[in-house]
């Protein structure tokens, strides 16, 4: 990547971009004891610890004796300058630890010096100091030195170390730890590589990226001394991440406390060959020759870094990894040219992966690990991709040979060469040996070019690919917080207006006394029944001295039975309340004639009030009105959807109304109505029922949901986008909210968040469905399931709570049903049909994939645009394909729109995957009654009925059966339909087909009690009416005729033919028509 010229010629360490220091800081490092030497060695008797930091000995504690428990007390303190500027710098604090090393200290013999040899070493991380700590006090497990080196290292921790670390003052201050970042990105291995790659003494096995740090500099971040691995086991997992050093004597001590390489399921990562077709090769791929380095580098990264790292992933997403094999020439005898020096280290094998960084860029996203390929390197394939200019390898060339040796490392961060430097390396480059690896400036040669090319190219034959990790401690993009998206949400709904309070008004428990009054008096009129019995019309009036001794009675009983206290006890309550509520006396009275004036008022108003009370109780009993008709929520809901079927849109928006009117706090009657609406694209109002359900409950997942549905289809993205993150923070368990905004975020083109947020919704699934396979009802559930097929006995599959005499008549439907369904398209279905259906094709089975998770919960609300997105990624997902609930979802979005022949399609798929599918023919008979052919969707309502497990939507499928039998005149059958649907959801059109098919068959007294009762559910339904005129009039019941004649007109009877009858039989009896 190019930089400014005027910061080519600056430093070489990151420090000089930070802002200064007044002075260094003092790390002051105190040894206080060492434990358990005794198990590094049994006969040790002296001992010192020497501190090393970033390659220098700090000092060496004085000897102390070790105790016969294996404790030694040194209490040794020393020191080292953390500054900006120094070698000691923020990025070394950060990826360097705190070495120390426990040394055996001999007896000292004649003329010569002590025997010491190391024991064990111990490290100590000081990335704490960077996170805001002073002080630190830990003890440092202690590793065993091998005596010799066939002696086999031991890695578990044999002894132990206790340190403190210290400073007077933060190393960052408080403003600088909450802008920067640590940066930390862990290689893994290299897999699958060359046959070339072997272990050798003089190859080091190399890898290399650059970050950006402050300044606008590059940060070179190596990894080195990679270990070749011939064919054998897997590496295991978790295994421990190691310290970027080369000089450590145990190599126990190498790896980094608490931090850990865990892997985990290709499908969640990042990366590349994440498909379930790369599976085996990349198993087989972990187990054969590869590369192994599990090393983790840390940078520090302050404001200015963190800014020039999320401007860098915008421009660029792909960052080049170099990997590269580094070849030592032998060490020659005699002094070697300068010549032959600057070609000690030779490049080959020169490759590198492109990794793609735009997950960092996503919302709350701190980490990302992945799998990538890797390519030959090629400058003007790594120029296209990356943008940058250079290698990596090429600036870092003069210090390879250290690096292999161990004497040195790179520096932590330099400045790119400006052109006037280039222009002096290519000229000294030509006075060199060529290396083997090809340059930007196209100076190796065509040679040298043809070589480079040849061996990276076996990167490619080969397969190789890097397996790393990249983490930030804080994410680039901050997560909105929960308390914001509330906030958010809140601006955007409405507010509904606060319940108005429930107090105990004037007017409130006046009505309160009217009810107890005429509860009173209803229970003394029963008294007084059961004395005397009812009076009837005809008997004439009753003499006064009658009543006045029924009066005596009546007073005798209720006094001795204790009745008339009782009624007095039950009107005391309301009385109180009127004294309290009505004229707010709750105080004693002062005098005596206060109080008899209050009674007097008090006993003046309750006598007007009863009077009142008891007017109102004969009224409406002279005038025997019948008490309004309450239907449920549920059945408004039924009958709305009843409405829309017939394509009475009016008439279902007119229910849905009444729902909402009913109760204005339920909230499914405001997303039933928005899915309505969104059904015939009034998406503003869709929007605005969501938005009302959601202004009640402001947490409501399936109004997040639906109102971030509405905003997508206003074109309203960044309101939708909050609507989604809520909802997925609110819930993140929800399979459907993760899906849902994925497909969100793809119509944004945002592909890299969409792909995160399916993983999410695949791993929720994949969890949810491991636990229901633990639970033990699904380990049962195995033994009582039933096969899905036609039945030959009717009656064995009747619902439960069907009446014994409808059980007996139901074969004479069904039977007649069984011998039509050997039709030519059910044979050429059970010929191309698999031999067991899928899972999930079954109506009792869930969905098994998100997205026909989602497909499900989109239906309901009749976002048919969302389906088909959800659809497309259903038939191209591993887990999915064109299966039976594919067909027959799109089917159903097919039928919305009205579009027959797509329609007819794809249930001819869907028949053809799952024969056995209730829902399936259920589809198929809407299709063909819609299209007018009643005798195909006879007998595919006929083949529903005999499945053991109903389809979801049944009711109509009794309603259609059931007029396609009337329309036959198979009233019988018609009959038993029309009762199944009544005891499955009755509402006032499946008690009209009952009444209709009672009134043809003759049975005039069951056709009036059924009309009847969908006269009840529904008082305006003109057909209701117009059959119960033709019963009155065959009754010879001339008023009720005549009154339900001008109910039939009055609501407008569309049906000619049953008008037609009618006035026929009016006609016919000479009345019944008010113009007679």
């Amino acid at each position: 990547m190019e930089v400014p010229a005027e910061l080519a010629g600056g430093s070489v360490s990151l420090a000089a971009a930070l802002p200064s220091m007044s002075q260094p800081a003092a790390v002051q490092i105190t040894v206080l004891k060492a434990q358990d030497l005794k198990t590094l060695k049994s006969d040790v008797l002296v001992t010192l610890v020497r501190v090393e930091y970033n390659g220098a000995v700090l000092g060496d504690s004085p000897k102390a004796d070790v105790l016969p428990d294996g404790t030694a007390i040194y209490s040794f303190t020393t020191s080292f300058e953390c500054s900006r500027d120094g070698p000691n710098s923020l990025d070394v604090i950060a990826q360097k630890p705190l070495l120390l090393t426990v040394v055996e200290v001999g007896q000292k013999e004649k003329k010569k010096q002590e025997k010491t040899t190391p024991l064990g070493q111990a490290v100590v991380d000081l990335l704490p100091l960077l996170q805001g700590e002073c002080s630190l006090k830990v003890s440092a497990p202690l590793y065993a030195v091998p005596a010799s080196p066939s002696e086999s290292p031991r890695l578990e921790a044999m002894g132990g170390l206790e340190v403190t670390v210290c400073t007077k003052e933060p190393l960052l201050s408080a403003t600088e730890f909450s802008s920067g970042s640590l940066l930390s990105v862990t290689l893994e291995a290299a897999y699958s590589v060359p046959e070339a790659f072997a272990a050798e003494s003089q190859q080091n096995y190399m890898a290399c990226l650059q970050v950006p740090a402050a300044g606008e500099k590059e940060l070179p971040l190596l990894f080195r001394n990679g270990i070749v691995k011939a064919d054998g086991e897997k590496e295991p997992l978790p295994r421990p991440k190691n310290w970027p050093l080369g000089n450590i004597l145990a190599p126990g001590a190498l790896s980094i406390p608490n931090s850990f390489i865990v892997g985990g399921p290709y499908e969640d990562e990042d990366g590349e060959l994440t498909k379930s077709e790369d599976r085996e090769f990349r198993t087989q791929a972990e187990s054969t020759r590869r590369i192994v380095w599990d090393v983790e580098r840390r940078c520090y990264l302050d404001a200015a870094a963190v800014a020039v790292l999320q401007k860098r992933i915008a421009e660029c997403r792909f960052w080049p990894v170099e990997l590269c094999r580094v070849s030592s020439a032998p060490p020659s005898k005699g002094k070697a040219s300068k010549a032959d020096k600057g070609d000690e280290a030779q490049i080959s094998f020169h490759g590198v992966a492109y990794v793609n960084m735009l997950p960092l860029l996503c919302p709350g996203v701190k980490e990302m690990r992945g799998a990538f390929r890797v390519f030959s390197y090629q400058d003007t394939e790594v120029l296209e991709k990356t943008k940058s200019q250079h290698s990596i390898f090429w600036e870092l060339r003069p210090h390879l040979s250290l690096i292999k040796e161990g004497l040195g490392t790179p520096p932590l961060s330099r400045p790119l060469p400006s052109k006037t430097q280039k222009e002096d390396k290519d000229s000294n480059r030509t006075l060199q040996s060529p290396s083997k690896i090809q340059l930007s400036d196209g100076t190796g040669g065509p040679e040298n070019t043809r070589t480079c090319s040849i061996e990276g190219q076996q990167y490619s034959e080969a397969g190789t690919f890097l397996v790393l990790e990249i983490k930030l401690d804080k994410a680039l993009v901050p997560k909105r917080l929960r308390e914001e998206l509330t906030r958010r949400v809140k601006e955007m709904i409405p507010s509904r207006p606060a319940l108005p309070a429930r107090t105990e008004g004037a007017k409130k428990v006046v009505e309160d006394y009217h009810k107890r009054v005429t509860s009173v008096a209803n229970a003394i009129l029963s008294e007084y029944h059961e004395l005397f019995g009812k009076q009837l019309p005809g008997q004439g009036a009753i003499d006064h001295q009658t009543l006045e001794e029924q009066k005596r009675q009546l007073n005798y009983e209720l006094n001795t039975s204790g009745k008339y206290f009782a009624f007095k006890e039950q009107l005391k309550y309301p009385v109180v309340k009127i004294v309290r509520e009505k004229y707010l006396k709750t105080t004693a009275f002062e005098t005596q004639e206060q109080l008899q004036a209050f009674l007097s008022e008090l006993y003046v108003y309750l006598m007007e009030q009863m009077h009142v009370a008891l007017n109102q109780l004969l009224s409406e009993e002279g005038a025997s009105l019948a008490p309004p008709s309450r239907t449920t929520q549920e059945q408004l809901w039924l009958f709305a959807s009843e409405a829309e079927a017939s394509k009475d849109y009016k008439l279902a928006s007119l229910y849905h109304q009444q729902r909402i009117a009913q109760d204005q706090r339920n909230i499914q009657s405001w997303l039933d109505y928005g899915a309505f609406c969104l059904l015939h694209e009034d998406t503003t109002k869709a929007q605005e029922c969501f938005q009302q359900a959601l202004s009640v409950d402001l947490q409501h997942i399936q109004s997040l949901l639906l109102c971030g549905i509405g905003a997508v289809m206003l074109q309203h993205y960044e309101d939708a986008e909050v609507f989604f993150e809520d909802a997925c923070c609110l819930e993140p368990s929800s399979t459907v909210a993760w899906t849902l905004s994925g497909l969100f975020y793809e119509l944004q083109n945002n592909n890299v968040q969409a792909e995160r947020n399916f993983r999410e919704a695949k791993k929720l699934l994949q969890a949810q469905l491991s636990e229901e396979r633990r639970m033990p009802e699904a380990a049962e559930g195995g033994e009582g399931k039933k096969g899905i097929s036609p039945s030959t006995d009717p009656e064995q599959f009747l619902p439960e709570g069907v009446p014994d005499g409808l059980a007996d008549k139901l074969s004479e439907v069904v039977e007649p049903a069984l011998a039509c369904v050997t039709s030519e398209e059910e044979a050429t279905a059970s010929e191309t049909a698999p031999e067991a259906p899928s899972p999930g094709s079954g109506p009792h089975q869930p969905p098994c994939t998100i997205f026909m998770k989602a497909v499900e919960f989109l239906m309901k609300a009749n976002a048919v645009q969302f389906v088909h997105k959800a659809l497309a990624h259903e038939l191209l997902s591993p887990q999915g394909g064109p299966s039976c609930g594919y067909y027959l979802a799109l089917a159903r979005t097919y039928l919305l729109q009205e579009d027959l022949p797509r329609c007819e399609e794809c249930l001819h798929e869907a028949v053809r995957i799952d024969c056995t599918n209730p829902n399936v023919w259920a589809q198929k008979g809407h299709l063909c009654y819609l299209k007018g052919d009643c005798g195909q969707a006879k007998e595919c309502y006929e083949r529903v009925v005999s499945f053991v497990e109903d389809a979801v939507d049944m009711h109509f499928v009794y309603l259609r059966l059931g007029s396609i039998y009337l329309e036959e005149k198979e009233y019988g059958r018609a009959k038993q339909i029309y009762l199944l649907a009544c005891d499955n959801s009755a509402s006032c059109l499946t008690w009209l087909g009952v009444g209709i098919a009672c009134y043809r068959l003759g049975e005039l007294l069951e056709a009036e009690d059924a009309l009847s009762e969908a006269n009840a559910l529904n008082n305006t339904n003109a057909e209701v009416w117009g059959y119960l005129a033709l019963i009155c009039l065959r009754g010879g019941r001339e008023l009720e005729a005549e009154q339900c004649y001008k109910y039939t007109v009055k609501l407008g009877l569309r049906n000619d033919e049953l008008l037609r009858e009618i006035r026929a039989a009016q006609r016919r009896f000479g009345f019944g028509d008010p113009a007679f």
